[in-house]
This record gives C-alpha cells, sequence and structure tokens, in this order.
C-alpha cells in the first residue's frame, strides 16, 4: 500500500493538474485539516470519484498539490535567476522573491507545516519542500564564493539558512496581518548584513 513518501500517480492529465491548483486554493481557505475531496469537488467541478481516481487518498492529494506549488515556485526563481548574470544581482533577485511572496501563499505553507509538525510523514516532506526552496540560495552564494564574487569567512550553507530563516520568519506575521515587520525595513537590513558578510561594495 503506498505511503505518503510513495504518492500514487494517476491518469488525468492537463485537467488533473488544474485540480491541483484548485486543491491549493481549498486548503488555503479551509485549512489543512479541514480540506476534503468533497470541498476539492465543489470548487474544481469534479467529482469524488474521478479525484480518488486522481490521486488515490486526500493525503496524497493535498502533498502533491503542495509539491507542485512549491516546485512552480523554485522553478520560476531558477528561471528568473539564470537571466543575470552578477551573482549580488541574482542573490537580490531571491530576496526580493522571497519578500513579496503573496499572502495566500504564505497560508498555504503555514497550514502545511502546521499539520506536519503532529504527524511524522508530513514532516518528511516539509523538509523535502524547504530544501526545494532552500537550494537556489545557496547555489547562488556558492557560485558567487567560488567566482571571487563574494568573499566571504562563512559557509554558504549558513548564509543561507540566514536567508531562508529571515524569510520563513514572515510567515505567521503576514498571515495574521501584523503591523510589522515592514518588509522594506527588513529589506535593507538583511541586504546591509548580506553585503558586510560576503564583501560587497555597492
Amino acid at each position: 500500500m503506498p505511503t505518503l513518501s510513495e504518492p500514487r500517480r494517476h491518469a488525468g492529465g492537463q485537467r488533473r493538474q488544474a485540480v491541483l491548483d484548485d486543491v491549493v486554493r481549498v486548503l488555503v481557505e479551509h485549512g489543512y485539516q479541514q480540506t476534503r475531496f468533497r470541498d476539492v469537488a465543489e470548487v474544481s467541478g469534479v467529482a469524488i470519484s474521478t479525484l480518488q481516481t486522481y490521486f488515490g487518498s486526500r493525503e496524497d492529494m493535498l502533498v502533491e498539490a503542495l509539491r507542485t506549488a512549491t516546485d512552480g515556485e523554485t522553478s520560476a526563481m531558477r528561471h528568473e535567476v539564470a537571466q543575470v548574470a552578477d551573482p549580488w544581482d541574482r542573490l537580490l533577485l531571491l530576496v526580493d522573491r522571497g519578500l513579496e511572496t503573496p499572502a495566500p501563499v504564505w497560508r498555504m505553507l503555514m497550514e502545511f507545516w502546521t499539520a506536519a509538525a503532529h504527524d511524522e510523514e508530513l514532516r518528511e516532506h516539509s523538509v523535502s519542500l524547504q530544501q526545494r526552496y532552500r537550494e537556489p540560495f545557496e547555489t547562488v552564494l556558492r557560485e558567487g564564493v567560488d567566482s571571487g564574487a563574494f568573499r566571504t569567512a562563512h559557509d554558504a550553507e549558513a548564509l543561507a539558512d540566514l536567508i531562508v530563516a529571515c524569510l520563513d520568519g514572515l510567515l505567521y506575521p503576514r498571515v495574521l496581518a501584523h503591523p510589522r515587520p515592514v518588509p522594506a525595513a527588513l529589506r535593507t537590513v538583511l541586504l546591509d548584513q548580506l553585503q558586510h558578510a560576503l564583501g560587497v561594495e555597492r
């Protein structure tokens, strides 16, 4: 019997892919624990029996939707970064994308991470999702160090951890509409610290 770490694959083509977007929208509105096949069926217009054929279980459906959404974001990050030659400008692009993450995306991640705190299989998937999001930051930092554009005594992995931890820290304030932190002010401080840590003069 497949587990969450062995997601099912069923037919469905483009319609199935469109349903994954509907799953994310329902998850954002209802929360992870409250999202059911019937909720997705109402939004997508796809019968519950068809959803079960597409995904197998409710958990497989939710995890695949989260993975697909995260992979789409990381693919977009890599594509945009590939268009920029200067390592510092590439890092700026990644930081700005993180700071400008829409509140619904944060809500989606909040719901998933909250559920993962109480489920070991979901926690394993959350680790994988976080690694895929983090990878472009570490790649840019390593390439900047290797090219000599960044001069730092710090490990690229630790610097990537710092950036991602800072961006992840926006999750609950953004979802809960807290007045702080102010993204523009946070950006100034974060970039100042990165310039100092990376030996970048601008």
